[in-house]
């Protein structure tokens, strides 16, 4: 095995983990240990540095249970973070990962891949790795994505809801203010249809966009100065994705969000490669939100598969002369 050393992260590691993920092919500015520490509180990290002598040559962002470790939960995707490095290096680099989970006795590793249209250039040599690990697949969540690069369709259903919202004087505003968002949109609306709350509260996603300014951004959709819906996009280099999408309910503002993301799709993001309007998926993946997944094709969206696996780290062996 080839002798690479695998660290704990440490908050002396903070400048050299922000630098290697600045410049990583599949990172995006969630993996920024800002963004990693907003809910510190509720996980227990266990994210780990891999070197060659004293080069930094990966990172994985974790968070430890017990004895398992998971690419980091409080996060939409993890995986194993490298830059241009040999399909074979990357092998040998996540046996190292593997073999110091072992030696740590930690028993499994629960690994959360990054999506392939987040990558700034290819990189699924870790799903090589890990098929050769064994990895068991546990989840798959679907994503609707567009390529923006590409024609789409928009189709006429959602056509005429632009029309109406038109005729209704509706108007869409990007704001740095989320509060109304969060609290007469997002926060009543989950509550009423799925007795949840968001994943960030109004507290975290104010402080988050306050150190990702141009990375959080808040669009609103008004009827005579009252929000009336509203979406929150995380764009990274490759992606404008959503991660909050709410209306207010009621049947006069018909239209809303045909209006919000049609202006998104052919103004504000027309330049980015993808569009992503997040999973459509329930029960670990087991189930499908027919209605939502085809709302999200009715503006040309299509299908990209995110994976989930259990690893055993004891597999680390399995990695053992695989070259020929």
């Amino acid at each position: 095995m080839n002798q690479y050393t695998v660290k704990k992260y440490t908050e002396n590691d903070y400048a050299i983990w922000n630098d290697f993920i600045d410049h990583a092919k599949n990172a995006t500015f969630l993996f920024h240990r800002d963004f990693m520490e907003y809910h510190k509180d509720r996980f227990e990290d266990y994210s780990l540095l891999v070197f060659d002598g004293e080069k930094l040559v990966a990172v994985l962002p974790a968070n430890v249970v017990s004895n398992e470790v998971f690419s980091h939960q409080g996060l939409t995707y993890g995986g194993l973070v490298y830059n241009q490095i040999k399909l074979i290096r990357v092998i040998e680099v996540f046996q190292s990962v593997l073999f110091f989970l072992n030696i740590n006795n930690k028993q499994k590793l629960f690994f959360k891949a990054v999506p392939s249209i987040y990558h700034q250039n290819p990189a699924d040599e870790i799903l090589y790795a890990v098929f050769l690990a064994e990895g068991k697949l546990v989840r798959r969540d679907s994503l609707s994505v567009i390529d923006l690069s590409k024609p789409f369709v928009i189709k006429s259903g959602r056509k005429e809801g632009i029309k109406k919202a038109i005729k209704n004087k509706l108007r869409i505003v990007e704001t740095d203010n989320l509060d109304s968002f969060w609290e007469e949109i997002l926060v009543p609306n989950l509550n009423l249809k799925h007795k949840a709350i968001p994943v960030h509260s109004i507290l975290e996603i104010t402080n988050l966009k306050l150190l990702f300014p141009k990375k959080i951004r808040q669009f609103n959709v008004l009827s005579e100065n009252k929000i009336i819906a509203g979406t929150t996009i995380f764009e990274t280099e490759t992606v404008a994705h959503c991660q909050y999408i709410s209306k207010y309910e009621n049947k006069d503002n018909s239209g809303c969000l045909d209006l919000l993301f049609h202006y998104l799709l052919k103004n504000i993001f027309k330049d980015k490669r993808f569009f992503d309007f997040g999973v459509s998926n329930e029960n670990n993946g087991k189930k499908l939100n027919e209605g939502l997944s085809f709302w999200k094709e009715s503006f040309g969206a299509s299908t990209i598969i995110q994976d989930f696996y259990e690893i055993e780290s004891s597999n680390y062996e399995k990695l053992n002369n695989i070259a020929i």
